[in-house]
């Protein structure tokens, strides 16, 4: 595999267990109608017309989007909805980036042209938000306004700045620890089965799971659960669409060295996760890690090693059997013990 540092933006990897981080352009879309006393239901047919109409007409490079890459959840009902509220949300996938690649090979190094590739790849996804943010759609009669906004999960520099602020308010002063960098990737909506051993279970595999993320460096930590809070934790209204709980996981990776994480994250932003042999396109979200997940549960490690010495009856008490998701942990020694069955 080649070089991270080296990868476009407008270029697939192929990575373990046949999977494929895809490159596409997500915009996130928002509709507000033009007079806030609207008590029509907005048309999703026509609104999605309208809008592909618009990316093959009113670009400086006609782009074509098939209907399905284009998502619309509506306001269910519209006599609970606020003034300010929106009638409709969504979200825009363009796929097709090839238009963005050199036609001809650079005489300049490897690297200068990735730079170059990546600088032309970002200013035109923020022409065509620019360029979407603010329209006004007219349908059946009913003016609406359009707001566009790249997500946060695909904006690695937002990230990066995110990052370096909150590091450098952390790293003020003395530190025993010296400085902190960020280390670890949080992943959300990718199918379970994907990560799962076949023929053993449908739930997300531990080893399976390290094995894909091993292709971006070596691994401290590595934790993996059912992501049943994507689905159940959301407003009916909100933008997770196509989220079925039990069918999707969440995987946290904590990586060696900064310089990994920094290169995973780069190539995670952007893409979208695909398998030989499906026509299924994961659109997960990935962010990295504010919270510190892996040093907080070593923190519950040492509460209930503390616990050890209540008296038995008062912890049998305090430890009612109660089902809990299906999670896995992992650290980097356990990667030599003997492959075991989930």
């Amino acid at each position: 595999m080649r070089p991270l540092e080296t990868l476009p933006p407008t270029e697939t990897l192929e990575i373990e267990n046949g999977l494929s981080l895809v490159p596409r352009v997500k915009l996130n879309l928002t509709i507000h109608p033009a007079l806030p006393s609207v008590s029509k239901p907005i048309d999703e047919w026509q609104l999605k017309r309208a809008l592909i109409d618009f990316l093959k007409s009113s670009l400086s490079v006609s782009v074509t989007v098939p209907e399905e890459d284009l998502q619309i959840t509506r306001l269910k009902d519209l006599k609970k909805r606020k003034r300010d509220e929106p009638v409709a949300h969504g979200a825009l996938f363009i796929r097709d980036l090839g238009f963005l690649s050199s036609r001809k090979k650079s005489e300049e190094t490897e690297e200068e042209d990735v730079k170059e590739l990546e600088k032309k790849f970002l200013e035109w996804r923020s022409y065509v938000a620019e360029k979407m943010d603010g329209i006004e759609l007219n349908l059946e009669g009913v003016k609406y306004n359009l707001s566009v906004e790249i997500p946060v999960s695909d904006d690695f520099e937002r990230m990066k700045k995110d990052w370096e602020e909150l590091h450098a308010f952390r790293n003020r002063g003395y530190s025993r620890g010296g400085r902190q960098e960020p280390d670890t990737i949080v992943l959300r909506g990718v199918p379970s089965r994907w990560f799962a051993e076949p023929r053993v279970s449908s739930k997300p595999s531990m080893l399976v799971t390290h094995t894909i993320f091993s292709t971006f460096g070596k691994i401290r930590n590595l934790n993996v659960a059912e992501d049943d809070d994507l689905a159940k934790g959301k407003d009916e209204d909100d933008l997770y669409i196509g989220i079925v709980s039990g069918l999707h996981c969440k995987i946290i990776v904590r990586f060696e060295k900064y310089q990994d994480f920094y290169n995973a994250l780069k190539v995670l932003c952007g893409r979208s996760l695909q398998k030989q042999g499906s026509r299924l396109s994961a659109d997960y979200e990935v962010t990295w890690d504010k919270d510190g997940f892996f040093r907080n549960s070593r923190s519950q490690n040492h509460d209930k090693s503390s616990r050890m010495q209540e008296p038995a009856a008062e912890r049998y008490r305090s430890e009612a059997p109660r089902r809990e998701p299906h999670v896995s942990q992992l650290t980097s020694s356990d990667t030599r013990r003997k492959r075991f069955k989930e």
